[in-house]
C-alpha cells in the first residue's frame, strides 16, 4: 500500500519538477507522504469525534455577542416552555457569553438530578446572589462540598428537623392565632390577603431565629415594608443581568443590581447585627432558639470544617428571605383559586367541620386527618410552584443529557412549572384540581420527576418539613374561621409574575366574613 502511495507521489513529483532526480526527489516524496497520512488521520479523527462528542442542544438562532439576550420575555418559565415545543426538551440560549440549558422534560430532569447529581450539585451563582448570601456562603448558593455539607446539617438535622419544629409549635401556634384576631377585627372590610400571610411567616421564622416578632399595631406597616424589601430581593435573584453574562462588565454594574442589592442586604444585615449583639449580652442559658445555637457553633473553632460570621448571617439571610415569600405566595395563590372555585372552598370548610368542629380552633394535630387539604396544597403546588425554575444548577464537568452536550459551567435550568402543566402527564393541566392528588399519590419527596415542586436530589429544598406545617395551619385556620368573598370591583385573576420565587401578578384584596358567632373563636 505505501509502495503504491509512494510511487504514485513520485511519478506525480517527475511530472512536476521534471527531471529532478536523487536526494531533492527523495526529501520531497517523504513530505507529501507525511502530509498525506496526516490528512487521513485527521479525517479519520474528526468522523471518531463527531461521534464521541456530542453535539450542544437545538435552540434558536443567536446573534453576535448578544447571543438570545434580545428575545427573552419577562416571563421566564413560560417563554422556555415555548421553545420547549419547538427545539424539544432539551434546548439551549445563549446569554451573551454564558450558555443556558433549558430542560423541560421529567425523564431529563432525572438525568440531571438523580443520575447525574452530583456532578450538577453546584450552582451558577449570580452576582445579585453574591451580595445577599455574603458572598455566597449559605445553603442556597454554597458550592457542593464540604462547607455545603456542613450548613446543610445545621440546617437539616438542627435548624429545622422534626424534632425541632415540634418544640416551636407553640410559636406557629400564637403567631397564626394572632392573624385570625387581626383579619377578625378587620371582618367586612378589604384585606391584602398576601401581606398579611407574609408577615405571619415572618413572625414565625423571625420567633424562631431570636424571640422577635411585630406588634399588632405595626402590623400593615411594616408588613408591606418588609415584603417590599424582600421582594426586590427575590425579583433581583431573578432577573437576567448583563454582568452574569459578561463577567468582563461586572465592575461597571450596568443594570445597577449589585448596587440595589447591597443596599437591601445591608437593611438585613443592621438588623442580625443588632440581634447578635444583643444575644451576646446574654448569659447562655436565657435563650435557647436558633440565634443561640449558630452562636455557640461560631465559637467552636476545633470543627474540621470552620463555621464563621458570614455563615451564621447567610443562615439567617436564607430563612427571613428563603422562607416568608416563598410560603405567604403560595397561600394567597391557594386562597384564590378557592375563591375562583367556591365548591372547593366549601369541601374544604366541610372537612375542616367534620374533623375540628364547629366549637373548636384547627390545631397542628389535626392536619395529618385532611386528606383534600393536603390535596390542596398539593394542587397549588404544582400548578403554581414556588421556584418555577427551581435554583440554577451548574455542572462542574461536561456532561452528556438527552444525547447532547451540556458543557462544564452553563447554567441549567429545569423548567418544573413546564412538567407540572405537561398535557401528556396532567389530565387538564391548566385546571386547579385537588382532586388528581386523591385518586393518586403523588408526593414532593424528589423521587417523581413528574411532580418535584421542592426540587430533587442533593440540593432539594432543606425547608419542606416547615413549609408543610406552615401551609397546612395557616390555609386550615383561615378557612375555618372565615368565608372569603373579593373586594369590591376585584375580579378573579390568577395570572402570575415570574421571578426566581413566583407569585401573584394582582394582589388579592378579600373580605373575611367570621363563620362562628362565638369571639372565642377568634382570641
Amino acid at each position: 500500500m505505501f509502495k503504491l502511495i509512494n510511487s504514485a507521489v513520485s511519478d506525480a513529483c517527475s511530472r512536476w519538477w521534471g527531471s529532478a532526480k536523487g536526494a531533492d526527489e527523495e526529501v520531497i516524496s517523504t513530505v507529501l507522504i507525511i502530509a498525506a497520512m496526516l490528512s487521513i488521520f485527521w479525517l479519520v479523527w474528526m468522523l471518531i469525534s463527531k461521534d464521541t462528542h456530542p453535539p450542544l442542544p437545538p435552540g434558536p438562532r443567536s446573534l453576535p455577542l448578544v447571543g438570545n439576550l434580545l428575545s427573552l420575555d419577562p416571563e421566564l418559565h413560560s417563554y422556555f416552555a415555548t421553545l420547549a415545543k419547538t427545539y424539544g426538551p432539551i434546548s439551549r440560549l445563549w446569554l451573551g457569553k454564558k450558555l443556558g440549558i433549558l430542560i423541560t422534560s421529567p425523564a431529563l430532569a432525572r438525568e440531571v438530578l438523580k443520575l447525574n447529581d452530583t456532578t450538577f450539585a453546584n450552582r451558577d451563582i449570580p452576582v445579585a446572589g453574591v451580595e445577599a448570601a455574603y458572598g455566597g456562603n449559605d445553603i442556597v448558593w454554597s458550592p457542593y462540598g464540604d462547607q455545603w455539607r456542613m450548613l446543610r446539617k445545621i440546617v437539616v438535622r438542627e435548624m429545622l428537623s422534626n424534632q425541632t419544629l415540634d418544640s416551636v409549635y407553640s410559636l406557629r401556634r400564637r403567631e397564626i392565632r394572632n392573624t385570625v384576631n387581626y383579619l377578625y377585627n378587620r371582618a367586612g372590610s378589604p384585606v391584602n390577603v398576601g401581606e398579611q400571610m407574609f408577615l405571619t411567616v415572618l413572625n414565625v421564622i423571625t420567633g424562631m431565629l431570636w424571640g422577635g416578632t411585630v406588634k399588632a399595631e405595626d402590623r400593615e406597616s411594616l408588613g408591606a415594608e418588609f415584603r417590599q424589601v424582600i421582594n426586590e430581593m427575590t425579583g433581583y435573584l431573578g432577573m437576567p443581568n448583563l454582568s452574569d453574562f459578561y463577567p468582563g462588565l461586572a465592575r461597571f454594574d450596568l443594570q445597577g443590581v449589585q448596587k440595589n442589592m447591597k443596599v437591601l442586604a445591608k437593611r438585613f444585615d443592621g438588623m442580625f447585627e443588632t440581634m447578635i449583639a444583643q444575644r451576646r449580652k446574654m448569659s447562655g442559658d436565657e435563650n435557647k432558639d436558633f440565634l443561640q445555637f449558630l452562636l455557640q457553633r461560631e465559637d467552636d473553632k476545633d470543627s474540621k470544617t470552620p463555621f464563621t460570621m458570614l455563615h451564621l448571617k447567610a443562615l439567617l439571610m436564607d430563612m427571613v428571605v428563603g422562607g416568608t415569600d416563598t410560603t405567604s405566595n403560595t397561600v394567597e395563590f391557594a386562597l384564590a383559586e378557592m375563591m375562583n372555585q367556591p365548591e372547593i372552598l366549601k369541601k374544604a370548610q366541610q372537612e375542616l367541620e367534620t374533623v375540628v368542629g364547629k366549637d373548636n380552633i384547627v390545631e397542628e394535630s389535626h392536619i395529618n386527618k385532611l386528606p383534600y387539604l393536603y390535596a390542596i396544597m398539593k394542587e397549588v403546588l404544582r400548578l403554581h410552584p414556588t421556584l418555577p425554575l427551581l435554583v440554577p444548577h451548574c455542572p462542574s464537568e461536561s456532561c452528556v443529557i438527552g444525547g447532547y452536550m451540556v458543557p462544564k459551567g452553563a447554567r441549567v435550568f429545569i423548567n418544573a412549572w413546564a412538567i407540572h402543566r405537561d398535557p401528556t402527564i396532567w389530565e387538564n393541566p391548566s385546571e386547579f384540581s385537588p382532586e388528581r392528588f386523591l385518586v393518586n399519590e403523588w408526593d414532593y419527596s424528589g423521587n417523581d420527576f413528574n411532580y418535584f415542586p421542592f426540587g430533587s436530589g442533593r440540593r432539594i429544598c432543606a425547608g419542606t418539613a416547615m413549609a408543610e406545617r406552615m401551609f397546612m395551619l395557616l390555609l386550615a385556620s383561615l378557612i375555618h374561621s372565615f368565608d372569603w368573598e373579593l373586594a369590591p370591583g376585584e375580579k378573579h385573576d390568577l395570572s402570575e409574575k415570574f421571578g426566581i420565587v413566583l407569585k401573584k401578578k394582582v394582589t388579592l384584596m378579600a373580605i373575611p366574613t367570621p363563620r362562628f358567632s362565638s369571639s372565642t373563636m377568634y382570641e
